[in-house]
């Protein structure tokens, strides 16, 4: 790889998909204009707010956010038809229904690397929650009809960073051929070693790090911290061409000690991964 930075195209998407508070918004349009200042392009800032006011029965989130979950299949896909690598700042996980099988038709041969404290892998069977968020992953997977395209094979599927599932995500993760890395000190080389050279996707879901660091509607205890972050998506980048990448739940800017240092600190690691990551050896 030669270092030069192929083009990035960010994306802060405001639409409410799953989101609890308005500070799904807030934090989307943050973390894409540093994303933009650190990677020196001028963020494309879409959508508007819409009302938040908790947890939502996952077929009513389906059905309003519709059209945000096309809008964000629609920027992924734009972007790695124009040579671009998208990447996509949204508040809440839900928008992988429609992104994850935008890149896989593109580029069968792509894994996804999911860094999440959560595997979002139940369906209207396994629930306990009815929750969209905690169910998209399965959804884009095909195990359940959300009314997109969910045809992304859970065997090309790395979850990274995960620590709390609920009982039937756990068998449906098992049976599916999906793999689990845990938090560890070898988190990074793990994740390295599942991925196996081939070109990635990547979600990342801020609760992936202690809580500490990023507060989480959804707390689970024992996540990465920034130091183990930033290797990953160096060890990444390193082995694997970076398609794009996707960034979710990061909080408002007020909401958080020092929420610019925050968002400093990881626009430089996925700038890092994108340097590393997005070019042809």
């Amino acid at each position: 790889m030669d270092g030069t930075l192929t083009a990035p195209a960010v994306v802060g998407l405001l639409c409410r998909t799953s989101d609890l508070s308005p500070d799904g918004a807030r934090g989307a349009r943050a973390l894409a204009e540093a994303l933009g200042a650190r990677l020196g392009v001028e963020p494309r800032i879409v959508g508007h707010p819409g009302e938040a006011d908790g947890l939502r029965d996952y077929e009513d989130d389906l059905r309003d956010a519709r059209g945000c979950l096309l809008e964000a299949g629609g920027q992924v896909g734009d972007a790695l038809d124009a040579g671009e690598v998208p990447v996509l700042v949204a508040g809440h996980c839900p928008v992988c229904l429609a992104t994850l099988p935008a890149v896989l038709e593109r580029h069968p041969d792509a894994r996804v690397l999911w860094l999440d404290a959560h595997a979002d892998f139940n369906t209207p069977e396994t629930t306990p929650s009815r929750f969209l968020g905690g169910m998209c992953l399965a959804g884009a997977c095909g195990l359940w009809d959300s009314g997109f395209e969910g045809d992304v094979q859970p065997e090309r599927v790395v979850l990274a960073g995960v620590r709390d599932l609920d009982e039937g995500e756990q068998r449906l993760v098992a049976g599916t051929g999906a793999r689990v890395v845990g938090v560890s000190t070898a988190t990074a080389a793990r994740a390295v070693a599942a991925l196996e050279g081939a070109p990635v996707f990547i979600h990342l879901d801020l609760d992936v790090l202690d809580n500490a660091i990023v507060p989480a509607e959804f707390p689970a205890k024992g996540g990465l911290s920034l130091a183990a972050l930033a290797d990953v998506l160096a060890g990444v980048g390193a082995a694997s061409e970076i398609l794009g990448i996707e960034i979710t739940c990061f909080p408002a800017p007020d909401a958080v000690a020092d929420g610019e240092g925050l968002a400093a600190t990881i626009s430089d690691a996925v700038a890092g991964l994108l340097e590393k990551g997005t070019n042809a050896s």
